[in-house]
């Protein structure tokens, strides 16, 4: 199916992208998969060639781009090699920095977000607070000009690498999901600890970490947006963030299905190549199918979020229907490849290890359908 959401610009765009990926990226991950952790040289790459902070103005060194279609192609071209979290950086946490902070503090952290000196993570969960925001338990109090934090979080992407995190926390214990508050806490602030990597099952070049909050003291300056309203600073912005990761769950069924084909053309058994077998056929034949389905819809959502028009439940349907696609796609072309599938060689394998995170991360599937029920009156 003909694609009509790229004009020629984009489409330069994602030979940029992949240019960057082949020079900086694919020579190197192997080595960062079994390291669990990538190099911190990519994120300065990343930020010379101009990928970080697309949206970011360009006072600040970022792209000044008002025109979402080149982050997602960005996010769509950066999918293979997700240890470098460039869409958490730039499209989950950009948004914050640029749409909550002050002039003072942008001035302040921006540069150095744009130039990849700055890697940004963001604290929401917690270990016994995943998706019930109102669940959390870390807490700020104030002190005179600052503010005390105590806590902890888990799972927290580039929680290793992480030069600024956006913490959330509880700032007003009797005020429910109206007393919190997100604070920007900085590395090397006294009491801020990182635990161990987290040993995952997938996603092994990602550095995801437990976090934990003593004592820490952080200024009224760090305040990221308006105290007690950190709950609803981060509705506001989930809607792209569940939008990235729908991105990324098509862009990474799409590679793979077409590794995929290119095997099935190749492999033979019983003298013929096993594509020509009717099961492989109807097999492919409904991957593609599906494919283009779920690229019409996201894409539909891509020209709404530039236009300002995507909404928390179209979403939240793009976010959890196209992730368990990606991860029923990936099954079938896993079992296309036979006993070679499972092998850590092939893509296919790193693939099924890493996709099967995405129906959980920025909010499970099973919210994303209560979200969607709410909606409907239910």
């Amino acid at each position: 199916m003909r694609r009509t959401l790229l004009d020629e610009s984009h489409l330069a765009f994602a030979d940029a992208v992949a240019a960057f990926v082949a020079k900086e990226v694919t020579p190197h991950y192997e080595a960062w998969e079994q390291a669990g952790i990538v190099d911190r040289d990519a994120w300065r790459a990343a930020g010379k060639a101009g990928l970080l902070g697309l949206s970011i103005p360009e006072q600040y060194g970022g792209g000044g781009n008002t025109d979402y279609r080149y982050n997602a192609v960005l996010c769509e071209g950066i999918e293979g090699t997700p240890g470098l979290a460039i869409p958490l950086h730039s499209e989950v946490v950009g948004p914050y920095l640029m749409e909550l902070c002050t002039e003072e503090q942008k001035q302040r952290w921006l540069p150095g977000f744009c130039t990849g000196d700055l890697v940004t993570a963001i604290a929401m969960t917690e270990p016994g607070a995943g998706s019930d925001l109102q669940g959390i338990k870390t807490t700020a109090v104030q002190d005179g000009s600052e503010w005390v934090i105590n806590g902890s979080k888990t799972f927290i992407t580039n929680g290793i690498h992480s030069d600024l995190v956006i913490v959330v926390a509880r700032t007003d214990k009797a005020a429910g999901h109206k007393g919190i508050t997100l604070f920007m806490v900085e590395r090397g602030m006294p009491g801020f600890e990182r635990g161990r990597n987290l040993d995952k099952i997938g996603l092994h070049a990602q550095d995801t970490a437990e976090l934990s909050f003593t004592d820490v003291r952080v200024p009224e300056a760090n305040i990221v947006g308006e105290l007690n309203r950190g709950f609803y600073h981060l509705m506001h912005n989930l809607p792209q963030e569940r939008l990235v990761i729908a991105i990324g769950a098509v862009a990474r069924a799409e590679r793979i299905f077409e590794l995929t084909l290119d095997y099935i053309k190749t492999r033979t058994a019983f003298g013929q190549p096993i594509g020509s077998f009717q099961n492989s056929k109807f097999v492919a034949a409904e991957i593609a199918t599906e494919l283009d389905i779920a690229r019409t819809y996201v894409d539909r959502c891509i020209a709404d979020h530039s236009d300002g028009l995507l909404t928390a439940v179209d979403a939240s349907k793009a976010k959890w229907w196209t992730t368990e696609l990606s991860r029923k796609i990936i099954d079938r072309c896993l079992q296309l490849h036979g006993g070679y599938g499972f092998m850590e060689e092939y893509p296919v394998a790193r693939a099924f290890r890493d996709a099967r995170v995405s129906t959980i991360y920025g909010g499970t599937t099973e919210i994303m359908k209560e979200i969607i029920g709410r909606d409907l009156g239910l």
